[in-house]
This record gives C-alpha cells, sequence and structure tokens, in this order.
C-alpha cells in the first residue's frame, strides 16, 4: 500500500490487471467477437470479446479510417524498404497475441477509482486511506478465487491515512472475513503489522504479537502469566488509551488520573522525560493493575524469552495514619473507632510491628516478577504522600484551586485571589506534625476537591516555580515521595542499564 492510486491506476503491470486476469467472472464470462455476425446485444461478449469489437468499431469510423490512410499513404509508404511495406493499425491494446496476453493488454486500459454513490462523476480526490481501503478490497477480490491451499492476506500498517473509525470498522471486517467457515468459503489467514493503538485495541489480546528487539512475543494465553480471567477483563477495558503500552519502551501502570495527569510533569521537571524515553502512563481506573503489568510476564523465564521493556506498577499503602480516623469524621459518635470487621480502611495501629511489612510485601507481590516491578506508596496515597514529604504547600494550593475551579472559570474567582488566600490558610496547619498535616491537607480531597484537577493545578504550580528558578531537578527530586522517584527512574532505564 504504498502507493495504492498508482497501483489501482491503468498503465502497463498495474496491480489492477492483475487482479482482474485472475477472477472467474472475466476469465470465464461471455462468448468471443465474430467479425461476420455483430452481436445483438454487446453486454453478452467477454472481456476479450469486447476489445475485439471495439477494434472492429474502431477499423469502421471514418475518422479513424482516413487518419489510418493518411498515416501509411503519406508517411510509412515513403518509409518503407521495396517488397517491405510498413503499414499501421489503430485498434484497442489486444488486438495481437494468444488470447492470455491480449487480455492482459487489455485489462491494463481501466482504472479504479472511488464515487459516492448516485453521483455521475467522481470526485476530485479521495484521501490516501480511502485508496487504500480500495486497494484491499481488491486484494481481497483476489484472495476470494482462491481454490487451493490457504490464502493469507498480508498488509503492513494499515492505518496508514485511516481515521480511528475506518481503522475499527477495517479490523471488524477483516475479523469477520477470518471467521468464515471454510466449508463455505475458504478462510482468509491475516496477517499485518501496526503502531496504531486503535487496530492493537480491536483485536484479541491472544492474537497480538508484540515486537520487540527484532524478537516476536505471541500474546497467548500458552505465553504470558495472564490467566483466562485476565484476557477477559482485558478484552472489555483495554482502549486505544490504554493499548499505546504495546508500543513503549517502557510503562508506567496508575490506578488513577491524577497519577496520570501529574507524572509526566514530574518526570520532566526532575530531566526524566516520558516522551523522550518513549514511556507510556497507562492508567488502570482503580483495578486491573496487575493484569495489566502480566501482558509482559513470560511463562518460559529463559533470559531470551524475556520481555526488556520496564514496567512500574504504581500503588496506594492504603493504610492511613493513626490520626486520620479523628481528623477525617472516621470514629463513631462516641469518639470509638469501629471494629476492623465493620469498616474498610485501616490504620497503622491495626497491625503489629511486621504486619506493615507483610502488607506492603503482598501489595507488591500482586506484580512483581520479571520486568514488571510494583512501587507501594511510602505513608498512604499520592496525595497524603506529597504532602508528607514536602510539597504540603503546593498540595494545599492545588486543592484550593480545584474546589474553586468552576468559579475560576465562571469569572468570580481569580486564580491570583484563591493563591493568596490559600497561602494565608496554610498558615494554620503548617506548624503541625508531619502526619497531621498531609492529613489536613488529604481531608481537602474528601471535602470535595476532585484530586484530577488538583493534580492538573499542581502540575501547572511546579511548571511555573521550575521555569522561574525557584524549583530545581535536584530539590523536586528531594521532596517525592521515594515511591514517586523510583517508579519514574525504573520505567525510564535504557535498555543497558538493566532491570535489576
Amino acid at each position: 500500500m504504498r502507493d495504492a492510486d498508482q497501483a489501482l491506476s491503468a498503465g502497463r503491470g498495474s496491480r489492477l490487471a492483475q487482479i482482474l486476469q485472475q477472477t472467474e467472472e472475466i476469465a470465464a464470462g461471455g462468448v468471443d467477437f465474430d467479425p461476420a455476425a455483430f452481436p445483438d446485444d454487446p453486454a453478452t461478449l467477454s472481456v476479450l470479446g469486447i476489445g475485439d469489437f471495439a477494434n472492429e468499431l474502431l477499423e469502421r469510423q471514418p475518422g479513424i479510417g482516413g487518419a489510418r490512410t493518411r498515416l501509411n499513404d503519406d508517411y510509412l509508404a515513403k518509409l518503407s524498404f521495396e517488397g517491405d511495406a510498413l503499414k499501421g493499425t489503430i485498434s484497442v491494446s489486444g488486438a495481437r497475441g494468444d488470447k492470455a496476453a491480449r487480455l492482459r493488454q487489455l485489462l491494463e486500459k481501466p482504472e479504479l477509482d472511488l464515487r459516492d454513490d448516485g453521483v455521475a462523476d467522481p470526485p476530485p480526490g479521495r484521501g490516501l486511506g480511502s485508496n487504500n481501503l480500495l486497494f484491499m478490497a481488491s486484494e481481497l477480490l483476489l484472495l476470494s478465487q482462491e481454490r487451493d491451499g490457504f490464502p493469507a492476506l498480508l498488509i503492513e500498517e494499515p492505518e496508514a491515512h485511516l481515521h480511528p473509525q475506518r481503522q475499527h470498522l477495517l479490523v471488524d471486517f477483516l475479523k469477520q472475513k477470518a471467521a468464515v467457515d471454510q466449508g463455505a468459503e475458504h478462510g482468509l489467514q491475516v496477517v499485518m503489522t501496526t503502531h496504531s493503538p486503535s487496530l492493537a485495541s480491536s483485536l484479541k489480546l491472544e492474537n497480538l504479537v508484540l515486537v520487540r528487539g527484532g524478537r516476536a512475543f505471541p500474546m497467548g494465553p500458552e505465553h504470558t502469566l495472564l490467566d483466562p480471567a485476565d484476557y477477559a477483563f482485558l478484552e472489555r477495558f483495554l482502549d486505544a488509551t490504554r493499548a499505546n503500552l504495546f508500543f513503549a519502551r517502557g510503562v508506567i501502570i496508575v490506578e488513577g488520573d491524577a497519577e496520570n495527569i501529574l507524572l509526566p510533569t514530574l518526570a520532566r521537571l526532575i530531566g526524566r522525560d516520558l516522551a523522550r524515553h518513549g514511556v507510556s502512563v497507562v492508567n488502570a481506573g482503580g483495578t486491573g493493575l496487575g493484569r495489566y503489568g502480566r501482558i509482559f510476564q513470560r511463562r518460559a523465564e529463559a533470559e531470551k524469552a524475556l520481555l526488556n521493556i520496564p514496567v512500574a506498577c504504581m500503588t496506594d499503602m492504603d493504610v492511613m495514619p493513626d490520626c486520620a480516623p479523628a481528623m477525617l469524621g472516621l470514629k463513631a459518635a462516641d469518639g470509638s473507632v469501629p471494629a476492623k470487621n465493620n469498616r474498610k480502611w485501616r490504620k497503622k495501629d491495626d497491625f503489629d510491628a511486621d504486619g506493615l511489612v507483610t502488607l506492603r510485601a503482598s501489595i507488591e507481590a500482586r506484580a512483581t516478577g520479571q520486568s514488571v516491578r510494583t512501587f507501594v506508596a511510602d505513608e498512604w496515597t499520592l496525595e497524603y504522600d506529597l504532602a508528607h514529604f514536602g510539597l504540603a504547600r503546593e498540595v494545599w494550593i492545588a486543592a484550593d484551586l480545584a474546589a474553586a475551579d468552576a468559579r475560576i472559570h465562571a469569572g468570580r474567582a481569580t486564580i491570583a485571589e484563591v493563591v493568596r488566600s490559600s497561602l494565608r490558610s496554610f498558615r494554620d496547619i503548617a506548624g503541625l506534625d508531619p502526619e497531621r498535616r498531609s492529613t489536613s491537607v488529604y481531608a481537602k480531597f474528601r471535602g470535595g476537591a476532585s484530586k484530577a484537577i488538583a493534580a492538573q493545578y499542581l502540575a501547572a504550580l511546579l511548571d511555573r516555580a521550575s521555569a522561574r528558578g525557584r524549583l530545581s531537578a535536584d530539590e523536586l527530586r528531594a521532596a517525592l515521595p521515594p515511591y514517586v522517584v523510583d517508579t519514574i527512574d525504573y520505567a525510564t532505564r535504557n535498555a543497558g542499564e538493566g532491570l535489576a
């Protein structure tokens, strides 16, 4: 499909001529032309018969005849040797030679283009994507004539110049053709290469083959650590946005929109730009983090069988500090803490000395192995940990901006006004111990501030501080939670750095 328009145009050796010559209807349909008896209905003629009929009509046409006579008498006759007269004829290609050669020459005259239904003239120009579809349809027409063997269609990057909706339509059609019962019509095997997340998300995961470092890694159940439930889950949720992980040099899998929005900015500001390192951030949406990770884990653990793609899964610890239940209003009316089996949340003193270590290890084990590693929040959640380790003021301001977002966009407040008010209110918690201060910051999100919108504002605040020289890469790296830095560093490792 390098030049579909050229392949479908008239001309010597055109692909269209090759396709048409192999179709049953053209090879066997119609009758030959008999010069001694003009047909009552030219539609009964074969393609070659139509060419011979056209030649006969050209021979009898006065203008053609006059031009031929002048060509022969006034020019060729004067250029001929005695006894070796040169004579010219005017005909449609295909008037000489055996039937196969004549038919080939004749079929090199037509061209194939797209027209709008009900419109006589073709449009002034179709897009390259539409022409590629036309070319593929022509090749499928040829393959449908196969009666021996198992026809195969090989397509290099069918998404070229094709908008996403047509990509999905194309894949659905090809899947249907490939699934045709062998008894009714020869089944079709389709092999295509692609860089399109839209196409990748439209196919069953087990039918994909990931090519990395010149090696092929099939995604079928006999090759990955995914179980049947994982395949069913991923078929539902592995959409075009998430399918970009198949084309990445590194992957970060997160649980929410806030991480998805914030991580690219954090990485860039500490000198680990995700785009430059070819890293994709995949939002698992709160569940299935391990399922996405297992896509990259192989059953055969031999070194050459492993995918050398760093995959970092980033998750919350989900254990709050002991001061949080009272500060967040989670205690009962009498001030007591509900029994563990009557609440979904956990706090640190619910665990013995080794309990937190065991819990962390169990969370990491859900998606760790080979090139996949899980990085668990050092304390509780992303927002809490950002405040706890050095960005309490910035997250506090971002949360206030998120809460005021509607008023800001309605023109009832300005960002500067909200920031000034937020800085004044932050003084009330600045002197608290780290756990109470960070819990106070986190309480804003339980009070209605959107984590995703706050992440957007926080990214802008940090970008602005960096641009003005008030925040260096080293200063930000030191202020970030260690697990965030480790996640970014691991996913942006170069191939030569290894994955240990």
